[in-house]
């Protein structure tokens, strides 16, 4: 079965359901770029203070943080660690980028 071949109501339904995932999928793109500029600015303090580009403690409790967060929302809570430990690793990877930058354009000075 193909969804041409179901009812129209039921159709309507799943378009619906489909919009609001459109939506909801837009805010989360929009809020992890919003993240990310944060991020930057934190990587670029880091990198003005020499400071390492990871903070395994801090990652630790935001872990626990989250892991509470999707408990609290029915959501699969190592799913949201997984989903974190992504994010942080690519963090982890543009503070790593701004600090060889920033130790490139010090070495020339």
């Amino acid at each position: 079965m193909t969804t041409s071949d179901i009812d129209d109501s039921v159709g309507a339904e799943l378009n619906r359901l489909r919009e609001s995932i459109d939506n909801i999928d837009a805010a989360v793109v929009h809020m992890l770029a919003e993240r990310f500029k944060c991020t930057q600015q934190v990587g670029h303090l880091k990198a003005a203070h020499q400071l390492p580009p990871a903070d395994p403690a801090r990652e630790s409790r935001q872990i626990a943080r989250l892991r509470q967060l999707a408990e609290s929302a029915h959501l699969d809570p190592a799913f949201a660690e997984k989903l974190l430990n992504f994010i942080v690793a690519e963090v982890i990877r543009h503070h790593e980028r701004i600090a060889d930058e920033s130790a490139a354009n010090g070495a020339g000075e």
